[in-house]
């Protein structure tokens, strides 16, 4: 089903479109047909760790074909509704209603609509409860499935969890299931006893007069009341090759996953309790992988991934040995945002040898009194401090990362935002004229807070466009210095991104109204209409301040409740109690806070 030529030409990068990728696995048909399904640009699929880990990973079966689908971008979407071609794996070109499984990774609520443009692409019915016995099965997956439930009428199963942990339990459950001629009930019926599947069919939920949830349980016998996430004690599993896409992605580079999870405790990160407990992997096994990837793609960048690379026990020999490999051949090594510590620094100085770049700081919050409402644990003495090492290690551009709209913010806090930005430049001058080589540039970024669930700040608030509108502009009219450039992100997007981020199944009818409407790719600004969205709640009867701007009581019946992260909720109730009084937890190699995950460890023991 690939493209004839006159059609590729009709399209711009049409490479995103004719699969053949170095690296790209073909096998016979006679297998199960599995697509992970993208649903953005190629070039951002292509350059996420995820889909090259599980492709990976399902093609090392000799039973499965695991191929990939992207979302097409507007104008070959236009070339395929003209020329009747359906929505199609890269790998065969077979049209994904011919393949078995499809699977979608659900890394930001603002692709939801484009999930459904890739069904209708494909010719499926939207609603799972409208796709028949001769359709795939359809799935997803990743950070956002840990809130299922605005998606939830459109998929037939979601799992939740780390990928690699059950993920061959339910393919070899769907072989069995297919070689004794069962319905695609019975298998969901089947694989609702394996760690980190929700079959959304199977539950039903009731609702009180205020709109609140009343009631959550099962309506079929014999499956769990709730949903344990999939979880791997260790990370064994690498790729040691990964596809090199064909047009310029977001990321052309080999990553590296060093661990997952985390021990800091950020109250806002979702990410920090979804992926607990903190599990590394090892300093030669890293370096192997780096090895083995830069030879299999020739890519000239390795990036190291985690949410606090420096918290690797073995961070700075990891450093030392990658380089070995990397300067040789003059291929960078890209460390990510961190913490400005001693084992960063000493990092720094021997990475920026190959390549010098930008140094990126994310305070979060400029006063002490956000940072640790936040539980950032960081002080200003010792942003400043590392700023100042940057500095004299040769920086000159510094990019700080902030929040607006944090819970309990007040505008004092949102001019100590500009003032932190000032002090950073000063430190500049503190450097002798000599090693004033360049002029300095300090770049301000604030994001949109947004509340997500099995964070602390469940509970919490979110304030109204406006008000975001309104610390942006008190942001830009306090900055005097000419080395801050400031930036912002854009604040209806995230009002939508926050309804969506805790709503429930009713939300599904707004999805489609939107999508109907011609939302798509709403991740990226220049197609993102926010009136769009506010005429979809309206028309689906959906009041979106219920789900966004609104503080759940505690005692409040959460959508996600039903699910068991590890983390508990009371522990996430008490960490939002100490965040409204400013008050620090430590991290976890501290001292063990008690939040629920040592269950789900191995051995009863957290990694932390």
């Amino acid at each position: 089903m690939h493209l004839s030529n006159e059609a590729l030409l009709r399209v711009e990068k049409p490479a995103r479109y004719v699969g053949g990728e170095v690296n790209a696995v073909i096998k016979d048909k006679n297998r199960i047909r599995f697509g992970f399904c993208f649903p953005d640009a190629y070039e951002v699929g292509m350059s996420h760790l995820g889909l090259q880990m599980l492709y990976f990973f399902m093609n090392r079966r000799e039973d499965t074909w695991c191929e990939r689908v992207f979302m097409p971008f507007l104008d070959m979407q236009q070339v395929m509704r003209e020329e009747n071609i359906p929505l199609y794996a890269l790998e065969s070109g077979d049209p994904i209603k011919d393949l078995d499984i499809l699977g979608f990774t659900l890394q930001y609520e603002m692709c939801y609509t484009n999930v459904l443009a890739m069904l209708e692409l494909g010719g499926l019915a939207l609603r799972a409860a409208d796709r028949g016995e001769d359709d795939p099965l359809v799935c997803a997956g990743g950070p956002c499935a840990t809130n299922p439930e605005p998606m939830a009428d459109f998929f037939d199963f979601f799992y939740i969890g780390d990928g690699e942990a059950t993920l061959d339990e339910i393919l070899d459950m769907y072989a069995k299931c297919k070689a004794r001629g069962l319905s695609k009930e019975d298998f969901l019926e089947e694989i609702t006893w394996i760690d980190g599947i929700y079959v959304p069919r199977f539950y039903d939920v009731g609702y009180k007069k205020d709109g609140t949830i009343d009631w959550f349980y099962p309506i079929i016998g014999d499956i769990p009341n709730g949903v344990k996430r999939a979880f791997v004690p260790e990370l064994t599993y690498f790729p040691d090759k990964f596809l090199v896409p064909l047009v310029e992605a977001v990321h052309n580079r080999v990553t590296l996953e060093l661990a997952r999870g985390c021990m800091r405790g950020c109250r806002f990160c979702q990410a920090g309790y979804i992926y607990r407990p903190l599990r590394e992997r090892g300093v030669d096994a890293l370096t192997a992988h780096a090895e083995n990837l830069l030879s299999a793609t020739g890519h000239e960048e390795v990036s190291l991934l985690a949410l606090s690379a420096c918290d690797h026990s073995g961070f700075g020999t990891l450093v030392d040995k990658l380089l070995t490999i990397t300067e040789p051949a003059r291929v960078s090594l890209s460390l990510p945002s961190t913490r400005l510590d001693a084992a960063f620094f000493d990092a720094i100085k021997k990475t920026q040898r190959v390549r010098k770049s930008s140094l990126t700081v994310a305070p979060e919050a400029g006063s002490q009194r956000m940072r640790d409402a936040i539980n950032k644990n960081l002080t200003e003495a010792d942003i400043l401090d590392g700023c100042l090492q940057a500095f004299e290690s040769g920086f000159h551009k510094i990019k700080l990362y902030f929040m607006a709209g944090l819970p309990w913010e007040e505008m004092d806090d949102i001019r100590a935002n500009v003032q932190l930005a000032e002090k950073v430049v000063d430190a500049y001058y503190k450097l002798t004229y000599e090693q004033r080589t360049k002029p300095v540039s300090v770049s301000v970024s604030t994001a949109c807070f947004v509340p997500k669930a099995f964070t602390p700040f469940q509970w919490a608030a979110q304030v109204n466009p406006m008000d975001f509108e309104a610390d942006q502009r008190e942001v830009k009219s306090n900055i005097r210095k000419k080395q801050i450039v400031y930036r912002y992100h854009d604040a209806k997007t995230a009002h939508i991104e926050g309804v969506l981020a805790r709503g429930d199944r009713r939300l599904s009818h707004a999805i489609e109204h939107a999508y109907r409407a011609g939302a798509m790719f709403d991740g990226w600004s220049e197609h993102f209409r926010y009136d769009r969205w506010l005429r979809a709640f309206e028309s689906a009867g959906i009041d979106p301040a219920f789900y966004a701007n609104r503080e759940r009581a505690e005692d409040e019946v959460l959508p996600w409740d039903f699910i068991d992260i590890g983390v508990t909720k009371a522990f996430l109730l008490e960490e939002y109690k100490r965040a409204k009084n400013s008050v620090l937890t430590p991290n976890c190699r501290e001292k063990c806070a008690n939040c629920g995950v040592m269950a789900i460890a191995d051995g009863g023991k957290c990694h932390g």
